[in-house]
């Protein structure tokens, strides 16, 4: 095999596949890329963990030897890195090496042979359909920050995505905040199965998307494999196994009936918890908000640090009462608000808050009091 790719081009699909890499292998393969050059002047670089496989085609310089190999990951991706910038790098193998060459720049990398690299078997994908990247990174960004980090509730480590009548939902929760993302159901996704993407393809796919906001992205997936295609034939291509497991009907937990309304600006209603959190010790995350008409105090007591209290305006009409949150789940919750108000639907102190933009914000989240 060899090729000559322009630095930055390599650099850019390095980048991306890389940090699909475990940096620990007890497999060595899976510490290396599988690269192929193609007589059509392409070349192909795929990394995989076994449950997760992404693949970026790339077009080079010239390719003079068809072939495939693999080599280290994560040194190449560095030796990628520092070379000089607009530098055309030439890769090429013989008897188990691949030289690398770029200006007056030579590594010699040992390599392992192509066919012992695995592939994940995608099978039938039947269920196909195309979202805007501007839309997916919002149904993750919505989402993502509530999915479980708890290894035995491996159903909750992902985010839940399904459709009813004419929407597709995507959610997640680790048991004391919820957060849910609708969108209208795109064509093709009807009858899909309710599917759980995985904590790490959520992470490689937002990043991705970060390059790719202005174009569409295609899903395919089945019951137990989901691909996202971006930017079409020269782009990347994700593939993850799904988590094999049933989410818990989150419908259960979202309030109905709670009747006390508080509206505030969710920009200095987050201001106002972060300031007074900076005292909360680990122990005491939670911040305790007293609401009577027209205004929030909020307040947080540490035995350690001393207290802290900071008063709000609001539109409160309801009868007062306590109530106490984890301080960092409602900054997570208000990072989300776009805009000039947030609405906190609130029933007593014991019972789960609903907390929306307002009634017709594509976005829902619902979060469990702490006592205080």
């Amino acid at each position: 095999m060899k090729a000559t790719i322009e630095r930055a081009t390599l650099l850019k699909c390095l980048s991306h596949v890389q940090s699909v890499v475990e940096r620990r292998n007890t497999i060595p393969i899976l510490s290396n890329v599988l690269i192929e050059a193609a007589a059509d002047g392409t070349v192909r670089v795929m990394a995989t963990d076994l449950d997760l496989q992404v693949v970026e085609t790339m077009n080079a310089v010239s390719v003079e030897g068809a072939g495939a190999i693999t080599v280290s990951a994560h040194l190449l991706f560095d030796i990628a890195r520092k070379l000089p910038d607009g530098s055309q790098v030439s890769l090429e193998t013989a008897d188990n090496r691949m030289t690398v060459k770029a200006g007056r720049s030579r590594f010699s990398l040992p390599t392992l042979p192509r066919d012992d690299f695995p592939m994940i078997v995608e099978g039938d994908l039947p269920t196909s359909f195309e979202l805007s990247a501007t839309t997916l990174a919002q149904l993750i960004d919505r989402t993502r920050f509530a999915i479980s980090t708890e290894e035995t509730r491996y159903y909750l480590n992902g985010i839940f995505i399904h459709v009813s009548d004419e929407e597709l939902k995507a959610a997640a929760t680790d048991g004391h905040r919820l957060a849910r993302y609708t969108i209208p159901r795109p064509d093709g996704a009807e009858g899909m199965p309710d599917v759980i993407v995985p904590r790490k393809c959520v992470a490689e796919l937002r990043k991705l998307l970060e390059e790719a906001l202005d174009t569409n992205v295609l899903v395919d997936l089945s019951a137990s494999k989901i691909r996202f295609t971006l930017g079409g034939e020269h782009g990347v291509v994700l593939t993850s196994k799904l988590i094999d497991g049933t989410f818990p009907d989150y419908t259960r937990v979202i309030p109905t009936g709670n009747d006390k309304l508080l509206r505030l600006d969710p920009k200095s209603f987050y201001q106002g918890v972060d300031r007074v959190a900076t005292i909360a010790t680990e122990k005491t995350r939670a911040v305790k908000m007293a609401l009577e008409t027209d205004r929030v105090t909020l307040s947080v007591t540490s035995p350690d640090n001393g207290t802290a209290a900071e008063e709000l305006p609001a539109d409160y009409r309801s009868t007062g009462f306590e109530i106490g949150f984890n301080a960092n789940y409602l900054k997570d919750i208000l990072g989300q608000i776009e805009g000039d108000t947030v609405e906190l639907h609130l029933a007593d102190a014991g019972a789960p808050t609903l907390i929306r933009q307002d009634e017709k914000s594509p976005a829902l989240y619902v979060l469990m009091p702490m006592r205080v």
